[in-house]
């Protein structure tokens, strides 16, 4: 048992403060992790805002990166001293999404994800004895964190600790969809709509795959200058295009933005919604128009990814010059500076901020 600071979140409404956590030793399968960076994302400042529902009582962060320090038994997909960054969908390897290689649909361990819990349903986390949850299993605004094998994914040692934190959620769900879901090919043309993190990744992933066209989508001129940054050719600040796209990515979760991304979609085009709605949110899409131009709507969560295959493959395409992350990161913190991370992130600042510890 360590005591570490972390962030943690109390409740709704409330902003997260630096507290100390007592922290146990991992047990049989998971992995000890040394936080070197954590990536600051919107997911999280949802448990504040209550659109996402935790317990009272969690350790936030999501996105990070680290070294291993110690693993638990049974422990043989990493190593003491091995930089991972961390998966924050934790799946079993063996259902039925898990074999078709969609482990973030894996339900099995949904339960225990949401509950903030390892995947024995148990804690590493405390405080004075009461225990403290794990939010996605993962709980990486800490200075250590404890973490089931399946959410450590080893990189090469000599991937920035930024840049690995950041393939943990922005960057996979972002070029993932754009790769993986729609699989855009050179000369292609794409719309991206929100600027917010998944939305510029997106934007470099259609510039890693060539795409010909990349339209940048938002209300913000400042998050539209930084797309062109990045790769967009073209931006927009109204959400209605007057030249259609064979590939529209939604990356915000706004029904009434959705319906835009299908409407900027030309026919026989994909929709791609990678942004996450509220749970009881509907969209309305014109049917006519869905069959008649026969569009294709998909959804794709954390990028349709498998984190051992697609974090080390996203990592490459940034050593290749491919991925050109290091233009994403623009603000960084420390741990004890997270109220003012949120604050700028909130306050509509563009790119990623990070911790760094």
């Amino acid at each position: 048992m360590r005591t570490i600071s972390a962030a943690l979140f109390r409740e709704v409404g409330r902003p997260f403060a630096v507290e100390s956590v007592q922290l146990a030793e991992p047990k049989a399968g998971e992995v000890l992790v040394k936080m070197q960076a954590a990536g600051v994302c919107h997911s999280d400042w949802h448990l504040v805002t209550g659109a996402t529902k935790v317990p009272a009582l969690t350790v936030p962060g999501h996105e990070g990166a680290g070294i291993v320090e110690a693993v638990g038994p049974g422990v043989s997909q990493v190593r003491v001293g091995d930089l991972v960054a961390l998966n924050w969908a934790p799946y079993c390897g063996l259902c039925e999404c898990c074999l078709d290689s969609l482990p973030a649909l894996c339900q099995e361990y949904l339960k225990q994800k949401w509950a903030g819990t390892l995947l024995d349903g148990t804690t590493r986390l405390s405080q004075d004895g009461v225990p403290v949850h794990h939010f996605t299993a993962t709980a990486c605004f800490a200075e250590y964190t404890v973490v089931p094998e399946c959410c450590a994914v080893p990189l090469p040692s000599d991937i920035p600790p930024a840049i690995a934190a950041v393939l943990g959620c922005a960057v996979t769900t972002g070029v993932g969809a754009v790769l993986n879901k729609a699989r855009v090919a050179p000369g292609d043309s794409v719309a991206v709509f929100g600027c917010g993190g998944v939305g510029l990744c997106a934007i470099l992933g259609a510039a890693a795959a060539g795409a010909g066209r990349i339209v940048a989508v938002d209300v913000s001129e400042e998050k539209l200058a930084f797309a062109r940054l990045l790769g967009a050719t073209e931006t927009s600040l109204s959400p209605t295009l007057e030249k259609r796209v064979d590939y529209a990515f939604e990356c915000v979760g706004l029904p009434e933005l959705q319906r835009h991304a299908f409407d900027a979609t030309k026919p026989g085009g994909m929709t791609v919604l990678a942004g996450i709605t509220p749970t009881d949110s509907l969209t309305a899409l014109p049917g006519a128009a869905w069959t008649r131009q026969e569009k294709t709507v998909a959804g794709t969560y954390y990028g349709t990814a498998h984190p051992r295959r697609d974090f080390p493959r996203f990592a490459e395409l940034w050593r290749q010059g491919r991925l050109p992350l290091e233009k994403l990161l623009t603000r960084t913190y420390e741990l004890g500076q997270i109220e003012t991370a949120y604050a700028d992130l909130v306050g509509g600042a563009v790119g990623r901020g990070m911790i760094v510890f």
